[in-house]
């Protein structure tokens, strides 16, 4: 492992002001805009508790706990009475068809979300839920059903039993964080958490179309980390996103999240630090630092440690309340953009309650990667009013969408470099709790920005859970 170096130059201030590190001359085309598309009711009755500051049901990194595919759009929650359920309808139709899974969810713990993916090379839908730390339970169904949707019932008979494996493939048994992800080729991975929080690896699983395969561990949890304040030994890389660009590309941004808390300078705080990002060009068998030399092997000896220089494109101490698993996308031509969050240092050095601090002066950055191959940062100018995330899509031309807290939208165009985000839509008719959901795919086959949200509500008052579309730019 080589000696950890510091990217963060490379941003060459571009927060600072509109215009600075903007990269070369920009295609131009229609800016962005969102134009309401219609609301769908998803459940009136939805499970509510409150966890870990957020809800099971719309924890933004459940990776496609709502998505389209050949020309129906799906979704999957808890209802109120902690059964698993997952529903289909036409893309943009009113009504929605549901099932019942025979899972009722086996803890009141934000993180045991439902996440779906999509295996192309036989037509089935998976399905990872109801997991922090122990055992996951799968679903898969019968092949062929995303391929003809309109002429296959929704019935019971079409989705498989509920296992605690992959088809007799047993991972680990502390497993988190699901997340599917379409393989260019048609089939299917799995990225997830061994370990626990503070202490743990990132992996990834296999479908080819006939079988699952474990490629093994991609991440380190040890090395020595060190603040101004201590060191850390332990620690755990939380992924924005896993996702491939339309050139088979493998984008992954990051944050570390240390074990030890003598790294902050308060107690209060959380120990999240920088931004990293890697890519792999053979399927996440290889991984990549920014400056293309290769850092880990999946499966092998060697995986990507804190230690390893070359990864770090954003560099922020423990003392700033960053988030974990924020969002990434990538743009039509594979350039990696992503959604940070944290205090800024003009609210002070020393964030001393990260939920209080980050609702008081928290803002979402959006960090992308030129076309010269430098990166920018740029501060998106609406103050969060949350301790939660913020979910990022680009529409065909390139613009930037922003999904904030409660179901604001602000975005930014291609064409100005993204030097001019704003809010397009304040979120105030949705009585929305905080996190979205959003659905990727439909944003890429249908040029539809759609995601769900759910009511606020009190204690665990069941409360409506929905879905709404808007139109983006012709």
């Amino acid at each position: 492992m080589k000696r950890r170096t510091l990217l963060g130059a490379a941003l060459a201030s571009a927060v600072a002001a509109p215009g600075l590190g903007a990269g070369t001359a920009l295609a131009a085309g229609p800016g962005p805009a969102v134009t309401p598309a219609g609301t769908s009711t998803l459940d009136d009755q939805a499970l509510f508790f409150v966890s870990y500051n957020g809800l099971v049901n719309n924890c933004s990194f459940q990776k496609n706990g709502l998505l389209t595919y050949n020309g129906y759009q799906y979704a999957a929650w808890y209802t109120s009475t902690g059964y698993a359920v997952v529903a289909r309808r036409v893309a943009g139709g009113s009504s929605w068809s549901t099932l019942t899974l025979p899972h009722q969810l086996k803890s009141d713990d934000s993180h045991n979300v439902i996440s779906m993916g999509v295996s192309k090379t036989d037509g089935r839908l998976h399905i990872n839920m109801d997991s922090h730390s122990d055992g996951f339970f799968y679903v898969k169904s019968v092949a062929g059903l995303l391929d003809s949707p309109g002429t296959t019932s929704w019935t019971s008979s079409v989705l498989g039993s509920v296992q605690t494996s992959l088809d007799g493939l047993a991972l680990t048994s502390q497993f988190t964080y699901p997340q599917f992800v379409s393989t260019p080729e048609g089939g299917l991975q799995l990225s997830y958490r061994v370990g626990v929080s503070g202490n743990g690896r990132n992996a990834l699983a296999e479908y080819d179309g006939s079988a699952w395969t474990a490629l093994g561990e991609w991440t380190s949890s040890t090395g020595t980390y060190t603040s101004s304040h201590g060191s850390s030994t332990v620690r755990n890389m939380y992924l924005h996103g896993i996702d491939y660009d339309g050139n088979g590309r493998l984008h992954s941004f990051f944050t570390w999240r240390e074990q030890n808390g003598a790294v902050m300078c308060s107690s209060g705080g959380i120990t999240n630090h920088d931004t990293g990002y890697v890519y792999s060009d053979d399927n996440g068998r290889t991984w990549l630092n920014d400056a293309g030399t290769a850092v880990a092997t999946t499966g092998g000896s060697d995986t990507v440690s804190v230690t390893d220089s070359g990864l770090v494109i954003d560099s922020l101490n423990p003392d700033h309340s960053l988030m974990n698993q924020e969002s990434q996308f990538t743009s039509s031509t594979g350039l990696p953009h992503a959604i940070i969050s944290y205090v800024p240092g003009r609210f002070g050095q020393c964030t001393t309650d990260y939920v209080a601090d980050r609702t008081a002066n928290g803002r979402a950055f959006h960090v992308r990667r030129n076309s010269t191959g430098t990166w920018t940062k740029t501060e998106i100018p609406v103050a969060l009013g949350s301790s939660q995330r913020t979910k990022l899509a680009l529409d065909k031309y390139d613009n930037a969408y922003a999904i904030l807290p409660f179901g604001r939208i602000a975005a930014a165009s291609n064409s100005s470099g993204y030097t001019d985000w704003a809010l397009l839509y304040d979120g105030g008719d949705l009585n929305a709790f905080g996190e979205v959901v959003l659905d990727e795919m439909r944003v890429r086959e249908d040029n539809v920005l759609s995601f769900m949200y759910q009511e606020t509500s009190s204690g665990t008052t069941p409360s409506a859970l929905h879905v709404v579309d808007f139109a983006l730019p012709a």
